[in-house]
């Protein structure tokens, strides 16, 4: 597997004609402060500004319980006291009281009250690690990013407090009941050039998931036999599901039969050329084959099935050319080829 490493002393910038000035938003990092507040438990405080429109004179513990109900929780530390012992500050690291008047573009950072939660005993399998990329075969169950009920068993959370990497970062997400490749980032000066791999579409990801097509499923069944699924995927805020519609195709995936199986379930490879919210699970939904022991993911979507039935992402690849027959490829600006990394299938999940 290929090393990355800078081209040169600084990252972004090489010498002679590879030489690059920093982008808008590397210039913008530069300028920023570093947060007032250090991670906890492998967590970045709470920032929240004060939105144009702010009532002069509001008092900043009313301000931020109407923008944070649950801070008023009663199992929570009552606010007046979290802002009496200075836990609530701004951006030079001051402590605001509760009384002071707070102004539009006022910022107020905080740590999170975690609720008790169950981390599973998972080991974390790291296929690459070096200076600028750290790369996971995430398992399934797992979330990338701490959120809801899923905060301290987050990918994320996990790799900063085994790792002790705070400015770990993740380039891309898998949805928590997909097992994979998920890499993250190390250097922030680097984020962005490779989330835009992921935004050009320059990062190719493949797929395996087994299905049990119902009889009127629209989809190959014939082993090599391939079709492209494009579909327009709408996921709306606080719905658990997404849903298909009739409209201009947003989602597309080109999908490959790759073993039909005695008990009439199919194997398939599935490349996704877009990145849309649980884009694989709903379009296999949609067209009668879906993955088998998954739910929320619309109609006809719940098959009574063991859970682990997927199969693990087999490649995250990046390269320039569209062609995966080289291992190393052009990095972003500045840096040498990022590497090709590969995870080995679980064998109990596929038969």
């Amino acid at each position: 597997m290929g090393a990355v490493s800078p081209a040169s002393d600084r990252p972004g910038q090489g010498a002679g004609e590879n030489e690059r000035a920093p982008g808008r938003a590397a210039r913008r990092r530069a300028r920023r402060l570093p947060p007032p507040l250090p991670q906890r438990d492998g967590l970045d405080a709470v920032r929240w500004q004060a939105p144009p429109g702010t009532p002069p004179g509001a008092a900043a513990l009313e301000a931020l319980r109407e923008r944070f109900p649950a801070l008023a929780d009663p199992a929570a530390t009552a606010l007046r006291e979290r802002f009496d012992a200075g836990e609530i500050v701004d951006r030079t690291g001051r402590a605001w009281s509760a009384d002071d008047p707070l102004r539009a573009g006022d910022e107020l950072w905080f740590h999170r009250e975690l609720r008790s939660e169950h981390v599973p005993e998972v080991d974390l399998r790291i296929l690459h690690r070096d200076e600028h990329l750290l790369v996971l075969d995430k398992p399934h169950d797992m979330a990338t990013m701490p959120r809801g009920a899923h905060i301290l068993a987050s990918a994320l959370v996990r790799l900063r407090r085994e790792t002790g990497i705070e400015s770990l970062v993740p380039l891309h997400r898998l949805d928590r009941r997909t097992a994979g490749v998920l890499a993250f980032g190390i250097r922030p000066e680097e984020r962005s050039a490779y989330q835009q791999l992921f935004a050009r579409g320059e990062v190719h990801k493949e797929y395996e998931a087994r299905v049990l097509p119902a009889d009127s499923a629209t989809l190959p069944r014939v082993t090599g036999e391939t079709c492209t699924m494009r579909d327009h995927l709408v996921k709306r805020r606080g719905e658990l599901t997404a849903q298909v519609l009739d409209a201009a195709p947003n989602a597309e995936t080109v999908l490959e039969v790759v073993q039909a199986q005695a008990d009439d379930a199919l194997v398939l490879r599935l490349r996704p050329r877009t990145g849309r919210t649980h884009q694989l699970r709903v379009q296999l939904a949609s067209r009668g084959a879906p993955i088998l022991g998954r739910t929320s993911t619309g109609r006809g979507s719940d098959r009574s099935r063991p859970r682990r039935s997927g199969r693990r992402v087999c490649r995250c690849s990046c390269w320039h050319d569209a062609s995966p027959s080289s291992t190393r490829s052009p990095g972003p600006s500045g840096t040498s080829p990022a590497p090709r990394c590969s995870a080995t299938p679980d064998p109990g999940l596929v038969p």
